[in-house]
């Protein structure tokens, strides 16, 4: 199993950029879907997007806020799963987790690892 720890969080103005980092500790990582989730406090875990093993020919997918802004990718070589997201809004603040999946994976909600989270703040 895959341990996972996020970075890349921060203050950012609205508008701007940041880019997420999830990297994987352990055997296999380029076997597993990788997901991107939001959370702000007394709410519901969004999901934000997703990388299956073999991320081109359909091997992303986005939720609907998000599309168009935020990029996921992969480094298998490094262990690594990205988020960049451009066009930051306030709505986008919240806490972003990483979370794997073994195989290829096309949902949003059974996710078996999961990282400690990162914050990041969009100021109006």
């Amino acid at each position: 199993q895959v341990h996972l720890v996020e970075s890349g969080g921060g203050l950012v103005q609205a508008g701007g950029s940041l880019r997420l980092s999830c990297v994987a500790s352990g055997r296999a990582f380029s076997f597993y879907t990788v997901a991107w989730f939001r959370q702000v406090p007394g709410e519901e875990r969004e999901f934000a997007a997703a990388i299956t093993p073999t991320a081109g020919s359909g091997g992303t997918s986005y939720q609907d806020s998000v599309k168009g802004r935020f990029i996921i990718s992969r480094d298998n070589a490094k262990n690594t799963v990205y988020l960049q997201m451009n066009s930051l809004k306030p709505e986008d603040t919240a806490g972003y987790y990483c979370a794997a999946k073994w195989g290829r994976y096309l949902g949003t909600t059974e996710y078996d690892v999961w990282g400690q989270g990162t914050q990041v703040t969009v100021a109006s």
